[in-house]
């Protein structure tokens, strides 16, 4: 299944069991908007290279459509439309008056210079013009894009409206109208959910052990915010290698390594440890925040711990949730576990709006306030329904679609 596959079969398991409206159903399966360009550009050695963009907006019932941008050479269309739909559920599911959005290039911007990379982010949001802006479509930073390229971004659309436009984009620099705590917003987010979690099966993190699948912004501040909590992280990897030590290491100490070598691999007093092999240790807790589908059908029956937090989108196949479930295993599923970084883009969003901005202790707490919330009406449904964690967060996703659209007479 690809993962446009996968959303679709998550989105009718959970509207089976909600009984909806077919036609609620039907909206949710398709997006309402896919829009396709072509981008021109002058590269460094003066020839012209033509990659091409996509921009999905999923749904718009709660508010202007919300989402990252990529530039990945595996960017695709289905993809693009699965991300969208997963941010549409997951910003009902936190409870913010957004709606799904999702867009990339096809590129590998590791071949690309500095310029030639301001040069496609400029062009690109011109080619999303139209279909932009504060009051439309908001777009964030995502896979191998950055707060640099959204102030290219932000910068480019400006010019064209001649105004400045700060809520055009987030995850933009703190000078141009960033929100602190917006960088580890995600990884935050994903373990208060954690903690919460561990709360209701009288998991005591007061040295607990954690692994850490995916050693990026998310992953390496999920495995220090852990720490803090008395957490032990025993290992760790990136695309480079992984590291393993039973007494755990300093997850600080580990980035410093990543920072100054440009991979976990090596750090000292650890062991090698391959992908494989760290994803099935026994821990506590396991985060994978890498790339999608590394929990599948093959290695979930020998994946060892108690509760998975879903740092990354889609890490876990529907049959892998199917074993998982039986084994009982906690799934804390993408679109709760996740969602801090969307919460807090919309808090960068509302300030930009206001013109007035808030202290990372208040940006922080709000973070706090609805990622408590979001885990509370998650767990309550799930311990009333037979559904498992993932079904039962498209439950609470699905209801709050449903009745937006109901309102607006769209069903």
């Amino acid at each position: 299944m690809n993962v446009y596959e996968i959303v679709l079969k998550e989105l009718g398991e959970a509207c089976k069991i909600l009984d909806i409206d077919p036609g609620v159903y039907e909206l949710l399966r398709e997006p309402m908007r896919v829009f396709t360009c072509s981008i021109p550009v002058r590269m460094d050695d003066g020839s012209v290279k033509v990659f091409t963009g996509y921009r999905c907006q999923h749904n718009d019932a709660l508010g202007p459509t919300k989402g990252g941008l990529r530039f990945h050479p595996e960017v695709d269309l289905d993809e693009t439309k699965a991300l969208a739909a997963w941010m549409t559920f997951k910003c009902a599911l936190v409870g913010i008056p957004y709606g799904g959005g999702k867009g990339g290039v096809k590129v590998n911007p590791k071949e690309l210079s500095r310029r030639e990379i301001e040069r496609l982010s400029r062009n690109f949001i011109r080619a999303l013009a139209p279909i932009v802006g504060p009051d439309k479509d908001i777009p964030a930073p995502d896979v191998y894009t950055n707060p640099q390229v959204m102030a290219w971004m932000m910068d480019e659309f400006s010019q064209l409206k001649g105004v400045n436009v700060p809520g055009l984009v987030t995850g933009k620099p703190i000078i141009l109208g960033g929100s602190a705590g917006r960088e580890e917003a995600t990884a935050r987010g994903c373990v208060i959910v954690i903690r919460e979690a561990a709360k209701t099966i009288n998991l005591k993190l007061d040295n607990a052990t954690a692994v850490v699948q995916g050693y990026g912004n998310a992953g390496s501040a999920a495995a220090r915010l852990l720490s803090e909590l008395g957490v032990k992280v025993i290992a760790a990897n990136d695309s480079g290698g992984g590291v393993y030590n039973q007494n755990g290491f300093d997850p600080v100490a580990l980035k410093k390594h990543k920072d100054a070598t440009g991979s976990v691999k090596g750090f000292e007093n650890c062991s090698d440890i391959s992908n494989e092999e760290l994803l099935e240790l026994e821990c506590d807790i396991l985060v994978p925040a890498a790339l999608g589908n590394v929990i599948t059908s093959k290695n979930a029956d020998r994946i060892k711990t108690r509760i998975i937090g879903e740092a990354a989108n889609g890490p876990t196949t529907p049959q892998a949730d199917e074993i998982l479930d039986k084994k009982g295993v906690l799934v804390l599923p993408d679109i709760l576990a996740n969602a801090g970084g969307v919460t807090v883009s919309y808090f960068e969003w509302v300030q930009n709006l206001m013109h007035y901005y808030w202290t990372v202790e208040e940006v922080n707490q709000k973070l706090e306030d609805y990622m408590v919330k979001a885990f509370k009406n998650v767990y309550k449904t799930y311990q009333e329904t037979e559904a498992d964690m993932r079904i039962a967060a498209y439950m609470v996703a699905i209801k709050r679609l449903d009745e937006a659209m109901r309102i607006r007479g769209w069903v």
